[in-house]
């Protein structure tokens, strides 16, 4: 009897098997080789060798890169439907350096700290940066088009960014942290920080859910979406506050990661996910593999030393982001 790839139970068994084995290599591989005994020791609780305890430290950057991972692929996926603009990605769109100056503004201005400060600051800067952007791109004849949304994107990107050196420059005492973490990683994740931002990312994944069928109709155009009885700024509204809290979130713990929200959605698609009812949960589990490999392979390239996931995506990214304009054939680039 013929496998059925298209059926559900054939499609959440590869998902499982995918999460799974990302999970099982951002365990095992790192700095230190660690034998397989140790390993099951430290899934079992136990850290009283060097390797049990290095494994112990890998449990929670998992959880993180996996969490974070498909919280971006998510809001890249809702972000496309939202504008109907194939380059919207929350890093492209100036939303992660948004939530970013807002963290370092309260870390440098205000001396916040804790992790539900920063996921509060990450969320609002998120939110900011996107309406920002779409005010901004929608202004002028034609409205918001692809073209201007990303200019807009980039240009708020780079304003946050040099407005961040500025703030961070003269604090010597912060510097280094804020360094780091703007890069973007998940070196530092612990189980105690990730636990207050579960809410978000349930929160998150739940509203993006819910405007599935609304994306699906405005893929048809704002006036056919009304004429399917859609309501369509409801459904955007949703949708946005979906994409804000998951990358808010992300952002706030990781520091900014981009590309992962523009490549997943585009590899989900190709893979024959159109429908938002299943390119949604595909690009959570697409963006939650995407960023636990890349993790595991910034540890393999720069042996002893580590390379942080953010740099690892960029790399991965950039030519991703060149291949899709050019595949679009967008005018005026």
């Amino acid at each position: 009897m013929p496998l059925d790839l298209s059926h559900p139970a054939v499609k959440a068994f590869a998902a499982l098997a995918l999460i799974s084995a990302a999970a099982f290599l951002s365990v095992g591989i790192g700095t230190r080789s660690v034998p397989w005994s140790e390993i099951r020791a430290a899934l079992a609780g136990q850290t009283d060798t060097i390797g049990t305890a290095a494994v112990s430290v890998r449990l929670p950057r998992t959880a993180l890169a996996l969490l974070a991972g498909g919280a971006l692929g998510v809001s890249g996926a809702i972000m496309q439907g939202i504008t109907r603009n194939p380059l919207a990605d929350p890093g492209i769109l100036g939303v992660n350096a948004g939530a970013a100056l807002f963290v370092v503004i309260g870390i440098a201005w205000f001396g916040i700290s804790g992790a539900i400060s920063y996921l509060w600051l990450g969320v609002a800067g998120a939110g900011c940066a996107a309406i920002f952007v779409y005010v901004i791109g929608s202004l002028g004849r034609d409205g918001a088009t692809p073209l201007k949304l990303t200019l807009a994107g980039t240009a708020t990107s780079i304003a946050a960014s040099a407005f961040i050196v500025a703030v961070v420059l003269p604090r010597n005492d912060i510097a280094g942290n804020v360094q780091a973490w703007s890069i973007g990683g998940v070196g530092g994740a612990r189980f105690d920080t990730l636990a207050p931002a579960l809410p978000f990312f349930l929160a998150g994944m739940a509203f993006s859910a819910a405007s599935a069928r609304v994306l699906n109709a405005l893929a048809l155009g704002d006036e056919l979406a009304v004429g399917l009885g859609q309501n369509v700024a409801l459904g955007r509204l949703l949708a946005a506050a979906g994409a804000i809290l998951l990358c808010g979130a992300a952002t706030a713990l990781c520091g900014p990661i981009g590309f992962v929200g523009l490549i997943v959605p585009h590899l989900c698609r190709m893979l024959g996910s159109i429908d938002y009812r299943t390119l949604i949960p595909a690009s959570a589990i697409g963006g939650a593999v995407l960023l636990a490999l890349s993790d595991v392979l910034g540890r393999i390239v720069a042996r002893p030393n580590e390379l942080d996931v953010g740099v690892v995506t960029a790399f991965v990214g950039a030519p991703f982001f060149i291949w899709t304009v050019r595949r679009q054939r967008m005018r005026g680039l």
